[in-house]
């Protein structure tokens, strides 16, 4: 009973870490720019990166995953893809609204479309399209309606950057995956070190250090109070959570549990930059983001459909995994194998053709 009671609560837990965390670093890193005034993004960006940098390793210690060397030239560039579009999108979060950030989210999903028909020339089925059309919809009836972002046309600009440069950076991490055989957590492993010396060099030369005054508005003469470094490792340590969490739901749970639980973040995002920081919310511009998730919430389907179908597709191994006691005759997310040392495996009836995976 015990056993059960744990596989029930572990998923909520995970799913919860993973919510409140996500959420709240957006509300974190939002306080640190305009409550407390730190307005350097390369050097938070830095502090962020050497806290996943430290959260990797002791993750790797604990065996949460395995470590895996990998070429440093191959995992440069996307060390350096990683360091620019996390920098656009704090920027995007220091210049604009929280309600306008989390809609340029929402709009890296047609980004992502169109950049894998641009560069790939891959074609998506109609119903993905028309998904995609109507989130486009919903994004520009939400952000046309947006009386806060006016004519502030630098914003828009980063906005637009941030979200031009998250989904490259999701497309080369998913091809720089597959090519080097990595998982996510590996892959954030390796090019973390190289993505902190790419901002070490970045600061003096994009920020004001003040190394010959430390005058107010330099990284120098920033009045580091309690409370401000107290923000600033709050979020530091919310971003390692957040790589946690990730990681955790979609071990524990299924890719749509993890896609539920991003429509929840959202939700609750678009509300706290409405309590929190003043966002303005009239029925327009709701409508325009209810409008959106609808779409999103429909892409994520349709997604999530193809690959089970393509999975369904996938050769059958010729050894089937048999659960012994110890995996209480039931497979955890259709999963046996490695994750349970107590299962023991037989040749299978089917055809003898069908290449043995370990």
């Amino acid at each position: 009973m015990a056993g059960k009671m744990a596989e029930f609560y572990k998923p909520v837990a995970y799913a919860l870490l993973n919510i409140v965390s996500a959420s709240s670093i957006v509300f974190a890193n939002k306080a640190v720019m305009t409550t407390f005034g730190f307005h350097f993004i390369y050097a938070l960006t830095l502090i962020h990166t050497l806290a996943t940098l430290v959260g990797m390793k002791v993750f790797a210690y604990f065996g949460m995953f395995e470590k895996k060397k990998l070429p440093k030239l191959s995992i440069a560039s996307l060390a350096g893809a990683y360091v620019g579009y996390i920098v656009l999108n704090n920027l995007n979060l220091q210049m604009n609204t929280v309600g306008f950030y989390q809609i340029s989210k929402i709009a890296v999903a047609p980004a992502v479309l169109a950049a894998e028909a641009v560069f790939f020339g891959k074609r998506a089925s109609r119903k993905v399209v028309a998904a995609i059309v109507i989130v486009c919809m919903g994004v520009g009836l939400s952000t046309i309606t947006d009386s806060q972002m006016g004519s502030n046309i630098v914003g828009w600009a980063v906005g637009g950057g941030a979200v031009a440069s998250t989904a490259l950076y999701q497309i080369w991490a998913g091809t720089k995956q597959k090519e080097l055989g990595a998982g996510s957590m590996q892959l954030l492993n390796e090019y973390s070190p190289i993505a902190a010396g790419f901002l070490g060099v970045l600061i003096p030369i994009f920020e004001p250090v003040g190394w010959a005054k430390a005058e107010p508005g330099t990284l120098l003469g920033y009045q580091y109070s309690t409370a401000a470094i107290i923000a600033i490792a709050v979020s530091a340590l919310l971003g390692l959570l957040v790589s946690l969490s990730t990681f955790l739901v979609i071990g524990a749970t299924s890719s749509l549990t993890y896609n539920v639980v991003g429509h929840i973040k959202t939700v609750i995002i678009l509300m706290g930059g409405c309590m929190f920081f003043g966002d303005e919310m009239p029925m327009k511009k709701l409508a325009g983001i209810s409008i959106a998730m609808g779409g999103i919430v429909w892409y994520s389907q349709l997604k999530l459909q193809q690959a089970s179908q393509s999975a369904s597709r996938e050769k059958l191994p010729t050894y089937v995994p048999v659960p012994t006691s110890e995996t209480n005759g039931a497979a955890l997310n259709g999963r046996y194998g490695s994750n349970h040392e107590g299962s023991v495996t037989k040749p299978s009836t089917r055809s003898s053709s069908l290449k043995t995976q370990p």
